[in-house]
């Protein structure tokens, strides 16, 4: 669709004492779904989860579509 781009975001998460999801870090932006399912992966490895999302954005409307998760390993909180 003309005038949409494309985000796509990876985070990872930690378990805190009661066992719920926390952000290990702020979510990232990658420049291409690839990279940001590789680099899930790779955090999905040390810590207790991971996901990678994307989202389609109309900037001159101020519209954001919902994520669509491409990756998504362990314990993952909220990341939207």
């Amino acid at each position: 669709m003309p005038g949409t781009n494309m985000i796509v975001m990876f985070q990872a998460f930690d378990s805190n004492s009661r066992g719920d999801a926390v952000p290990a870090a702020a979510a990232q932006q990658a420049a291409t779904e690839s990279e940001a399912v590789a680099a899930a992966d790779k955090l999905a490895e040390t810590h207790a989860g991971a996901v990678a999302w994307r989202r389609d954005v109309q900037p001159a409307v101020g519209e954001m579509s919902e994520p669509i998760i491409l990756f998504r390993r362990g314990l993952v909180g909220d990341f939207n």
